[in-house]
C-alpha cells in the first residue's frame, strides 16, 4: 500500500485533498508573516542606523545651513562660497587636524565635520574659562587618530569670534560660555555624525 493510497483509506479521498490544501494556506500564511516580520524588522534596523544629515535638513540642536557636499578640492583649486560663517560644509582640500587649541583653516575645519568631529571656535588667545574641561567631559582627550574617527571635541582658535561657536557638519550654535546648556546638547547631538556617505 502506497503512503497515498494509506492517507486516503484513513481519511477518505476528500479528507486528504482538504488536508493538502490547508497545509498549502498555512505554509503561504507562515511564509508571508515571516516575510512582513522580516522586513520590518530590518527597516527598523537600518532606519535607526540611517544618517540624519542626508539633505542637511536634519533636525537637531543648532542652526542648520544647508549642505553644500563634501567634495574633495585638489591643493591650489578654487573653494566655492559657503552658506556660514564659520563654514559648516562644503568643498574642501582634504587636510586633517593634528593640534588642538590651534588656528584651523577652511579645509581643516570642514574635514574634521565631514568626519563627524565637533569643532568649538573661540576668538581668545587661549580657551575661555571651562573650555577645555568640558570638552575633555564630552569626548576623549584629542589626539589626531581620535579626530580622523569623527569622535574629538576639537577647540580651535579663530580670530574675531565672539563667544563660542560649536561646528557640526550643516550646524553651528553660538553661546557665551562653555557651561551653557546649549553647548553640552549640541555636542551631545552631533558628535559622530558627519556628513552623508564621509
Amino acid at each position: 500500500m502506497t503512503p497515498a493510497t494509506r492517507r486516503q483509506t484513513a481519511h477518505g479521498p476528500g479528507e486528504s485533498r482538504l488536508v493538502r490544501v490547508v497545509e498549502r494556506i498555512a505554509i503561504g500564511v507562515a511564509s508571508l508573516v515571516l516575510s512582513i516580520g522580516l522586513i520590518l524588522l530590518l527597516s527598523g534596523y537600518f532606519a535607526g542606523r540611517d544618517q540624519a544629515a542626508v539633505s542637511g535638513g536634519a533636525s537637531g540642536p543648532g542652526q542648520a545651513f544647508s549642505d553644500l557636499g563634501h567634495a574633495a578640492l585638489s591643493p591650489g583649486e578654487p573653494h566655492l562660497g559657503y552658506n556660514s560663517n564659520p563654514p559648516t560644509s562644503g568643498p574642501h582640500v582634504p587636510e586633517a587636524v593634528t593640534r588642538d587649541c590651534a588656528t584651523l583653516n577652511d579645509d581643516q575645519l570642514l574635514q574634521a565635520l565631514q568626519l563627524g568631529d565637533v569643532v568649538i571656535v573661540y576668538g581668545t588667545p587661549k580657551p575661555a574659562t571651562g573650555l577645555a574641561r568640558f570638552a575633555g567631559t564630552a569626548a576623549p582627550p584629542f589626539s589626531p587618530a581620535l579626530a580622523a574617527t569623527g569622535d574629538a571635541v576639537i577647540l580651535a582658535r579663530r580670530p574675531g569670534t565672539a563667544g563660542l561657536v560649536a561646528l557640526a557638519w550643516t550646524h553651528l550654535v553660538r553661546v557665551q560660555t562653555a557651561s551653557d546648556p546649549a553647548l553640552a546638547q549640541f555636542v551631545s547631538f552631533w558628535l559622530g555624525r558627519g556628513a552623508a556617505g564621509r
